[in-house]
C-alpha cells in the first residue's frame, strides 16, 4: 500500500465486470430468471450437508419447481470442502447433463460449486487446476445464493478448497465461473445461530482489514474495503445478540460482499495464510481461525502498515488524531473488542492447536500464496511467535 495509493506512471490496473446483483429481502425468487438469463433451463444446485435441515434448500427448490426448472442436488459439501469433494460432485453434475450450477450455503459450498463447475466440464480432477491455470473449456455458469455473511465468494471465479492427501489448501478457479448471477438475499442469513454469525462477520471484516493493508492494494480495492469495514463493523454485534433484526442482516451481507470485491483485486495477507494452515491441521472453523491471530498480526504489522490501519479507525467510525501510529492502535485495539464482544477471539488451543503444532502451521503459513501479498517481511520464526502468542 500503500499509504497513499499512488499509481507509477505506465501501471495499468484492470478492473473486471462484476456479476448481476440482485440485494434485498426475498431476491432468491428471482432465481429462475437468472437461471434462464445464463442460457438453460435445468440447475445443478450445490449445497452443504445442513442446508436441507434449515428450510433453505427446500424454499430454492420449490421455487425452481414452480418455474418448471429441471433439478438436481448436491448435497455433499463439508465445511471445508476438498478436492474429492469437487471431484465427486463434478462427476454427478456430468451424469446430470448441461445446467446452470446453482451453488446454495455459505463459502465452502460456493468454493465447491466453482471447482465443479470447472472440473464437470473438463476431465482431470480438482487438483490439476488453480486459479492461474487456463483448463481446456470454460466451467459451466454458476449462480450464487449466499446464505451467510462472509466470504464475499459470489464476487470472484476462484476457490479454496482442501488436499487431502497433501495437507494444503490448493486454488482452483477460472472467469469462467465467476458467478454470473448472485442474490444477496438477507433473509436468508436470519436462522444463522450467533456463533456462525460472528465467525462468518469477522471473516468479512478480516477480508476488509487486509486487503487495505496489502501489497496489492488500489484506490478501488480501498474503496470497497473502508465500506465494507464500515457496514460490518457497525452490523456485526447487533446480529449476533439479536439474529432477526433485518437491517443488520442486510449491512452484513452487504458488507461482506464489498469485502469480497475489494480482496479480489487487492488479495490478502498473512492472517489468511495463517488461518489456513491451522484450519488444515485441526479442521477449524475458518473465521475462528482467523480471528484467534487478527489482532496479534495487526500488532506485529503496525510498524508497516500504520497508514492502512489508521483507514480502518476511520471506516469503523472512531475519533481520528492524525497520527497514524496512534490512529493504527485504536483500529487494533477496537476489532480486538469487537471480536470478544462477539464471541470469535478464541485461544488456539480451543480451535485444538497444541504446541507441538506450531512448527507445521508456521511452515503451512509461509508456504501459502495468500502470505506473500503481507505488507511486512517475515520468517517462520516471526510465525512461531505469533502463534505461541495466540495460544
Amino acid at each position: 500500500m500503500n499509504e497513499s495509493f499512488d499509481t507509477p506512471a505506465g501501471t495499468a490496473l484492470r478492473i473486471e465486470p462484476h456479476a448481476h446483483i440482485d440485494f434485498g429481502a426475498s431476491v432468491v425468487e428471482h432465481l429462475p430468471d437468472a437461471v434462464d438469463r445464463v442460457g438453460h433451463r435445468r440447475a445443478f444446485v450445490v449445497t452443504d450437508q445442513g442446508m436441507r435441515a434449515t428450510g433453505i434448500l427446500g424454499k430454492v427448490l420449490a421455487i425452481l419447481d414452480r418455474a418448471g426448472i429441471e433439478t438436481a442436488c448436491y448435497e455433499g459439501v463439508e465445511p471445508n470442502p476438498t478436492t474429492r469433494t469437487v471431484d465427486e460432485g463434478a462427476a454427478e453434475a456430468r451424469r446430470f447433463g448441461a445446467a446452470a450450477v446453482v451453488a446454495v450455503g455459505g463459502g465452502s459450498a460456493l468454493d465447491a460449486a466453482k471447482g465443479i463447475a470447472i472440473v464437470a466440464a473438463n476431465t482431470g480432477v480438482a487438483r490439476d487446476f488453480d486459479y492461474t491455470a487456463e483448463p481446456p473449456w470454460p466451467g459451466l455458469p454458476v449462480i450464487a445464493v449466499p446464505t451467510t455473511a462472509g466470504t464475499g465468494a459470489e464476487t470472484n471465479g476462484f476457490g479454496v478448497l482442501e488436499d487431502p492427501a497433501r495437507r494444503c489448501k490448493v486454488y482452483i478457479g477460472h472467469a469462467s465461473v465467476r458467478p454470473r448471477f448472485a442474490l444477496l438475499d438477507p433473509e436468508l442469513t436470519v436462522g444463522l445461530p450467533p456463533r456462525a454469525t460472528a465467525a462468518t462477520g469477522m471473516d468479512a471484516l478480516v477480508h476488509g482489514i487486509e486487503s487495505l493493508a496489502a501489497k496489492g492494494a488500489n484506490p478501488v480495492s480501498a474503496a470497497y474495503a473502508t465500506q465494507a469495514i464500515r457496514l460490518v463493523g457497525s452490523s456485526l454485534a447487533t446480529a449476533v445478540d439479536d439474529g432477526t433484526d433485518l437491517e443488520a442482516r442486510s449491512r452484513l451481507i452487504m458488507g461482506a460482499h464489498l469485502a469480497g470485491l475489494a480482496l479480489t483485486l487487492s488479495g490478502l495477507g498473512l492472517v489468511h495464510g495463517i488461518a489456513h494452515s491451522v484450519t488444515n491441521h485441526t479442521g477449524a472453523v475458518h473465521g475462528l481461525a482467523l480471528t484467534s491471530v487478527l489482532d496479534r498480526v495487526m500488532q506485529w504489522s503496525a510498524d508497516v502498515a500504520a497508514a492502512p490501519y489508521a483507514l480502518v479507525a476511520q471506516a469503523m467510525g472512531l475519533p481520528g488524531s492524525g497520527n497514524p501510529d496512534q490512529d493504527a492502535a485504536v483500529a487494533i485495539g477496537a476489532v480486538r473488542d469487537l471480536a470478544e464482544d462477539v464471541g470469535a477471539r478464541l485461544p488456539l488451543r480451543e480451535l485444538g492447536v497444541d504446541a507441538g503444532m506450531i512448527p507445521g502451521i508456521a511452515r503451512g503459513a509461509l508456504d501459502d500464496i495468500v502470505s506473500v501479498n503481507h505488507p511486512k517481511e517475515f520468517s517462520g520464526r516471526d510465525v512461531e511467535t505469533i502463534l505461541t502468542a495466540a495460544l
